[in-house]
């Protein structure tokens, strides 16, 4: 039985402007707008200001497209194409700073899962890139969040504690804080949000420390499974 460290991906363990402003052009396609991209670039960086509010870029981009009259169809079509783009110079993306080496020191400890709304396709690439797909000990794609992230948590809840990581609270963070789990808030809402949270950073890489210690404690408050011999051996 070891504790769980389930972490959202874009805005969490990816960072960079490129998938949005991929986004951005493929809405502008479909709005016919040559001025769409450049404004809905505007407008996230208001947001990252802290001088609108939004869940996150897409949302940011989606309000605004939605002002438009751009259909919710046209929106999953011009979602799913900039994805398709992900990782590319095209919808350029990096890790945070150290996060191989982060999820290193932490994975004895601690199980890792993946849980993205996200499609899978473009982002194995891209964790295989890192080199950091085998530090994974689930990947979760399209999970459907925020209900969708409940059966996972609460499975991860069975074996242990559990530390939910992402940027979007009402989707990363309330439904594991329901199921009783420790939270990470990160990105553009961390400092301004008065959510309830365990830990908050601008990005992860600024919690690296504060979630280590959440794993040792964690950790050393799971109880050990005892093994075959161990049940039936009394001096084992």
């Amino acid at each position: 039985m070891l504790p769980t460290i389930v972490l959202d991906f874009d805005g969490t363990i990816a960072l960079g402007a490129g998938p949005l402003e991929a986004f951005a052009r493929a809405v502008a396609i479909s709005a016919d707008d040559p001025t769409f991209a450049d404004r809905a670039m505007s407008d996230l960086a208001a947001f990252e200001r802290g001088e609108t509010d939004a869940r996150d870029g897409y949302d940011v981009i989606s309000t605004l497209a939605a002002g438009q009259g751009v259909t919710a169809d046209a929106l999953e079509a011009a979602y799913q194409s900039s994805r398709a783009l992900l990782g590319s110079e095209h919808a350029a993306i990096a890790p945070p700073a150290g996060l191989a080496d982060f999820l290193t020191r932490v994975h004895p400890r601690v199980r890792l899962v993946l849980a993205t709304n996200a499609p899978g396709a473009g982002i194995r690439p891209v964790l295989d890139g890192w080199g950091i797909t085998h530090l994974f000990d689930d990947l979760h794609f399209t999970v459907g969040k925020p209900s969708g992230l409940i059966p996972i948590i609460q499975a991860a809840i069975a074996e242990g504690p559990v530390l939910s990581v992402g940027d979007i609270f009402e989707f990363d963070l309330a439904p594991a804080a329901a199921q009783g789990a420790a939270t990470a808030l990160v990105g553009a809402t961390a400092e301004r949000s008065p959510a309830a949270v365990t830990m908050r950073g601008r990005t992860i890489a600024d919690l690296y420390g504060d979630i280590e210690a959440w794993a040792a404690t964690a950790a050393s408050s799971t109880p050990r499974s005892t093994t075959l011999t161990e049940r039936h051996d009394p001096n084992a």
